[in-house]
């Protein structure tokens, strides 16, 4: 049995005296694509962000391709790693936000090759190359020298895709990436992402599409106040639920 990308077991998260995950277990193999869904507030996106340290968690264990999330162990207890090496670790997890967080002075291959010269050590030319290609494979190949300014929301949006593999990830976390975009742009962005699973990228997605969900999701998870409800493949979840929860839900979504 190979490691899995992601395993979480006992995942707590608190925000002062509010308890925002109670619990969380889930696991999700590699090449495989895990839809979160569920109302605001239920926990996802900070579940997502925990994935990658982005919060730390306050409970139970977080381990990405078998490596603890933010930790070390010694014997029975965790160690809280050194920013530096959270960070080197966080270059294998590429994440795409709600709102795209592009560089506006740059171009899109220059927002694309950012992080390879900065980070990753690779030369100008070779991470220029590599952004082309990248912006190429989500549609922009002719918007490489257009700023984010001269781009619409989903055209930024797969500028921003394109910018998280830049750096090869491993895993890729995407929280609801598009809520934000007009109805008109939501189809080429979930094309981008229909491409990326179909190419075994594993993947964590928190989302509201129902649809894309159903159709490239492995896993569906529905999540409310903290908890996971229900989880399963996304045929079983989102046709005919087993909990009352979960068909609440998708009663006003679908």
């Amino acid at each position: 049995m190979s490691t899995p990308m992601v395993h979480a077991e006992g995942v707590r998260k608190h925000f002062g005296k509010l308890e925002v995950l109670k619990g969380i277990d889930l696991t999700v193999e590699r090449g495989r694509v895990c839809c979160l869904l569920g109302p605001s507030g239920s926990g996802k996106s900070t579940f997502l962000r925990c994935i990658n340290h982005l919060e730390k968690i306050d409970g139970g264990r977080l381990a990405v391709d078998g490596q603890l999330v933010g930790y070390r162990q010694q014997g029975d207890k965790l160690h809280e790693l050194r920013e530096r090496e959270v960070a080197e670790r966080r270059r294998d997890i590429g994440m795409v936000f709600q709102r795209f967080n592009l560089f506006p002075h740059m171009t899109a291959v220059e927002n694309v090759m950012e992080a390879p010269v900065k980070v990753g050590s690779v030369s100008k030319n070779d991470a220029r190359e590599q952004a082309r290609e990248l912006l190429a494979r989500v549609g922009l190949g002719d918007r490489a020298q257009h700023y984010p300014a001269q781009l619409s929301g989903g055209q930024q949006q797969r500028v921003a895709i394109a910018r998280a593999l830049a750096m090869r990830p491993k895993l890729m976390l995407f929280d609801e990436p598009t809520s934000a975009l007009d109805p008109e742009l939501v189809g080429d962005v979930l094309d981008v992402m229909r491409q990326l699973a179909a190419d075994g990228m594993t993947m964590v997605v928190v989302t509201h599409e129902i649809g894309f969900a159903r159709e490239v999701g492995d896993t569906a998870v529905f999540m409310d106040e903290g908890v996971v409800v229900e989880a399963g493949d996304p045929r079983q979840v989102l046709v005919d639920p087993e909990q009352e929860r979960t068909r609440a839900f998708l009663s006003k979504v679908l």
